[in-house]
């Protein structure tokens, strides 16, 4: 008896298989180390991967359809995540090299554990079975867990990650009921056969049941309220260079999924979970702005405002039609650019062993750095949604969207918090430049790769500010394999 196994071509996963190697490549190289060499090649390794792996992921750009037995999308979608990915990784590890020199560490395991978890975004972003997102989240969240408990000697980093391990995991446990009861509930786990028997048979108390704990476990990896407590602790904690990383990636991801599975399976009771989405969206959006106003430890700032965006990329999905999709693609970018670069002049600022985390740290710097406190204003301006930069045309298309979906309300909420927002992000440049400056900061740690790094990001946030349609085409190829 014969069975036809499918053809699988590697080059479809190509990408993953890149990043795969150099991280082992990492920890081998580490592992056979002469003891007492310096190890200062480990971030030049992953950064080449991360070019390699983008290279590999624009020349699979247009292909179209399914492999692994349909276990993996091959679509513009999952390419233009992987984009997303690859820039916050490439970003996250030329913030980490200045970093982790001035903790005295230089591991190869630190670089690994971030392509690991990069591994882990475009398996969630390309599953096309329940399965693969599910093994996507988990291969995304332990790396996570373990960076941000790699500072051993800090008790923060230690709370950091064992808050986030024991509250990753309930969420963990959520997703997979939700998808068990899925598959209970009409007997198959692809995305595509899922989407048929919901949209033939409606929907039953098992799949009602699965939808309900899905969103619990997506809505713990974008930090949507309720189940958003983890965040401010864990950010604060972890180090700020892991901070930067899991503040976009792990949004940037678990969007990508939820976007997916609700688009692709859930179309046809999208009156059954909009206004679910709605009232999350806007609790979201309203505790994390009005909570940043509080905060005076910059990474907690940065986390409720992290917080809020989740609420207003929620908008583009209650909105549910093809300009909310645009949105939610066309913002992650843009999140991904100025909250990299927000944290990268924190990593600045902020000093050996994170020292000055307090806003009022930032009294003067506008004079003593002028450079440093001009890149932190354009992304204080883009985090906030002034024009021209990224985020203005972000928010512009996800409110267009929900506008155009008769979602009126909700945008004049989304507005308004956005008008919240105005005064912590402001609060940090009037603080920079109108304040004296407590004391000498003394010279800036800077070097080439990272001050490239920050240029690149403030001109790309400026650039796709002013000039969004070629990131408008890509997101509109991208959502049309969804069907909206």
């Amino acid at each position: 008896m014969s069975i036809d196994i499918p053809s699988i071509s590697l080059t479809n996963i190509g990408p993953l298989i890149t990043l795969s190697v150099a991280g082992l490549l990492l920890l081998l190289v580490d592992a056979f180390s002469i003891k007492g060499v310096k190890k200062g090649h480990f971030h030049q390794i992953a950064l080449t991967a991360v070019l390699i792996a983008l290279v590999q992921t624009v020349w699979l750009w247009n292909r179209q359809g399914a492999d692994f037995s349909r276990m993996i999308y091959v679509d513009n979608f999952s390419f233009y995540f992987y984009v997303v990915f690859l820039i916050g990784t490439g970003i996250s590890v030329a913030l980490s090299i200045r970093y982790m020199e001035e903790y005295h560490k230089s591991c190869g395991e630190y670089y690994a554990l971030m392509l690991f978890a990069a591994v882990g975004m475009m398996l969630l972003a390309a599953g096309g079975n329940l399965v693969t997102i599910f093994l996507g989240v988990e291969v995304l969240s332990i790396p996570i867990y373990i960076l941000s408990g790699m500072f051993r000697e800090e008790a923060k980093s230690n709370e950091a990650a064992l808050k986030y391990l024991l509250l990753g995991g309930f969420s963990s446990a959520f997703l997979l009921f939700g998808m068990a009861m899925l598959y209970g509930g009409t007997g198959t786990m692809y995305l595509a056969d899922l989407a048929k028997v919901i949209k033939s048979g409606g929907m039953n108390p098992l799949t009602y049941l699965g939808l309900g704990l899905l969103v619990v476990g997506f809505g713990f990896k974008v930090s949507l309220v309720p189940f958003h407590m983890w965040t401010p602790d864990v950010y604060e904690g972890a180090p700020t260079s892991i901070t930067a990383f899991m503040s976009v990636g792990t949004k940037a991801a678990a969007f990508a999924a939820f976007l997916r599975v609700f688009m692709e399976v859930f179309p046809s009771v999208r009156m059954d979970w909009d206004m679910l989405l709605w009232v999350v969206a806007v609790a979201t959006m309203t505790i994390g702005n009005v909570t940043a106003l509080a905060q005076t430890n910059i990474k907690r700032m940065l986390a409720y405002s992290s917080i809020a965006h989740a609420g207003y990329i929620l908008v583009g999905l209650v909105a549910g039609n093809q300009l909310g999709g645009i949105g939610i693609l066309y913002y992650l970018l843009a999140y991904t650019l100025m909250n990299l670069g927000a944290f990268g002049v924190v990593i600045l600022v902020s000093r050996k062993k994170d020292s000055c985390l307090n806003i009022y740290d930032y009294s003067g710097v506008g004079f003593q750095y002028p450079g440093m406190a001009l890149l932190m204003s354009v992304f204080m301006f883009s985090l906030v949604g002034m024009p021209p930069t990224a985020g203005f045309i972000g928010k512009f298309y996800i409110f267009s969207a929900a506008v155009e979906a008769g979602y009126i309300w909700l945008v004049i909420i989304g507005v308004l918090n956005s008008l919240i927002s105005v005064y912590y992000y402001l609060r940090i440049i009037v603080i920079m430049y109108m304040y004296p400056a407590e004391a000498d900061l003394g010279p800036v740690p800077l070097n080439a790769t990272m001050t490239t790094t920050l240029v690149f990001s403030a001109i790309a946030v400026l650039a796709i500010g002013i000039f969004p349609n070629s990131i408008y085409n890509l997101a509109l190829s991208s959502v049309k394999i969804l069907g909206i």
